[in-house]
């Protein structure tokens, strides 16, 4: 399927003039009032009714401000919109990426080597397992110990230098399969062009032991090619012989004129493909410091849970598809009830990072303005997305979502077996997660709190309004494969809002125009004379104040 041939153009239909959209703002003013209270109390069945099961996860969905109707509306939704005709786009390799005119074929990085998919007339597949084969004996060198560095010493330190779509994803990864990891190994990751990011990173490291693996798609991005000059420097000043950067370096890239003048030769090199979007990356070879980590068993059973979600979203009709409902019930809450915000609270210490991951993850993708044809939108798109470990979060912020004036749908996710077992550790962990769910939906009226006994002025202090929305994943252990269908629930769940709002979800162009300016006051920071500014008087005064200040710790 060529790349320049896109079959799936906006409709001429805005979204509010679809008749299904219509009906769910009729409908959203006969049930904006609806209490879960109520729901519950109508339909003794509706815990195990609103429920989905798909790729090792559980969905409980029930603790949402909807009814049949609303599920009926947001499916019809789906079908004037062409949810159904635009994954089969995706799966099929059309360039579904409009204003890039790209593929979008993160689901060939876990598809089976049976599978094919064809781009310009080549098989991506087959490349994508080449690629992974590589990886694997790769990993294994280190692993085994069999890569020695220049001096002959055993490689015990892995750094993978990345920014965005080729950081966020491993270092994610890796935090939450930990436990699967070879543990005679220590795997860092540096992504800031914050000097502080690298200098802690290599500190208390031994250059003889330490291979920097730099992910870089052109192997120009700025702060990563900075940061893997800074690294090749400390490298060299410990080594002392240019020819240790070939035991020391490898490439995630498409460059090979690049990477082999940055002094790695072509065999260190791990491609990957424009149809390839940086936060759809995790399991291309952005995770070679991942599959390094767990091992290459551990690495394609992740890409299995990431296979079987595929399937799921491929396959299952809408009203019954996990990732396409969770997606849906994201419409609903944020266009209809007016949610602009969506915590993410993972009661589980591996996935800490995982709300970091997902920010960009959505954020990025569905953070848009204007629809495919470039009209501005006039409704709200991309929630902001953020969270933090389960029971961290309660006792931070979780009085604001309890009791404060902002509507915070959550996603709470958690394990029926913990991977640590330690007492009644889990336990705990767990009915905390179930009792914040059931707090937030049916909260506690004046009057259920007056009963306690409470003092008449303290009534309103201690009165829950419930009524919060919140989705609840489990599974049976936080796996690589549980990871796996984690991840690829959320890519298309986001993908699923996209088409909805009708928006491109796999470019980025909000990312460029700070960066341009970037590339011209840095100049201006590093001139040794006074340069000319030319910005607004607020930017040109901070250039000023920040250069004197430079200028005079240098004199000091």
């Amino acid at each position: 399927m060529s790349l320049t041939h896109d079959v799936t153009p906006s409709s001429d239909v805005g979204l509010a003039a679809r008749p299904a959209w219509r009906a769910l703002v009729a409908h959203h003013a006969t049930i904006a009032q609806a209490q879960l209270r109520e729901l519950f109390s109508a339909d003794a069945d509706r815990g195990d009714r609103y429920a989905l099961e798909a790729a090792g996860l559980y969905l409980d969905y029930s603790k949402n401000r909807i009814t049949d109707q609303t599920l009926k509306l947001l499916a019809a939704l789906a079908g004037e919109c062409g949810l159904r005709e635009r994954i089969a786009a995706m799966f099929r390799g059309d360039a579904i990426n409009t204003t890039e005119r790209r593929a979008v074929l993160h689901v060939a990085l876990r598809a089976p080597a049976s599978e094919k998919i064809f781009v310009d007339g080549v098989d991506v597949v087959a490349e994508v397992h080449t690629v992974l084969d590589r990886m694997a004996a790769f990993a294994e060198e280190l692993r085994s110990g069999r890569w020695l560095g220049h001096t002959g010493k055993r490689i015990r330190n892995i750094i993978s230098i990345g920014i965005g779509g080729s950081d966020l994803g491993p270092v994610m990864a890796c935090e939450a399969l930990r436990f699967y990891s070879q543990r005679d190994l220590t795997v860092r990751f540096v992504s800031n062009v914050d000097a502080t990011d690298l200098v802690e990173a290599t500190r208390d490291l031994d250059a003889a032991e330490t291979l920097f693996i730099v992910c870089s798609k052109t192997f120009t991005t700025l702060e990563t090619l900075t940061n893997a000059h800074a690294a090749r420097a400390w490298c060299l000043g410990q080594l002392g012989d240019d020819k240790a950067v070939g035991r020391h370096f490898v490439a995630v890239s498409t460059n090979a004129d690049g990477v082999r003048s940055f002094g790695i030769a072509r065999e260190n090199m791990f491609g990957f493909w424009d149809w390839v979007g940086g936060r759809y990356s995790m399991d291309s070879a952005i995770g070679l410091a991942t599959m390094i980590a767990i091992g290459p068993a551990h690495f394609r059973s992740m890409l299995a849970g990431f296979r079987a979600m595929d399937e799921h979203f491929r396959s299952a009709p809408v009203e019954r598809n996990l990732p396409a409902l969770h997606g849906l019930l994201a419409i609903w809450n944020v266009n209809f009830l007016g949610a602009s915000t969506l915590a993410v609270l993972p009661y589980d210490q591996y996935l800490k990072r995982f709300p970091a991951y997902l920010q960009q993850l959505t954020m990025e993708s569905n953070g848009k303005h204007v629809t495919r044809d470039g009209v501005p939108v006039d409704f709200e798109t991309a929630p902001i997305l953020w969270g933090e470990p389960g029971t961290n979060g309660q006792h931070s912020f979780y009085q604001l979502i309890h009791q404060g004036t902002r509507l915070v749908p959550c996603d709470f996710i958690g394990f029926c077996q913990g991977l640590n077992p330690l007492g009644r550790q889990h336990d705990l962990l767990m009915s905390n997660l179930f009792a914040q769910t059931e707090a937030l939906a049916f909260g506690k009226t004046a009057a259920e709190v007056a009963a306690e006994g409470t003092p008449e002025a303290l009534v309103p202090h201690r009165v829950f309004e419930g009524n919060r929305p919140t989705n609840t994943l489990l599974a049976e252990r936080l796996t690589p494969a549980t990871l796996g269908a984690l991840v690829a629930l959320y890519e298309h769940s986001v993908f699923t809002q996209g088409v909805i709002w009708d928006i491109d979800s796999f470019d980025q162009w909000g990312v460029e125009l700070g960066k341009a300016l970037a590339l011209r006051t840095t100049p201006e920071l590093e001139s040794a004379t006074e340069p000319a500014l030319a910005h607004d008087s607020s930017t040109n005064a901070l250039i000023r104040r920040y250069r004197h200040s430079r200028n005079n710790s240098r004199t000091a």
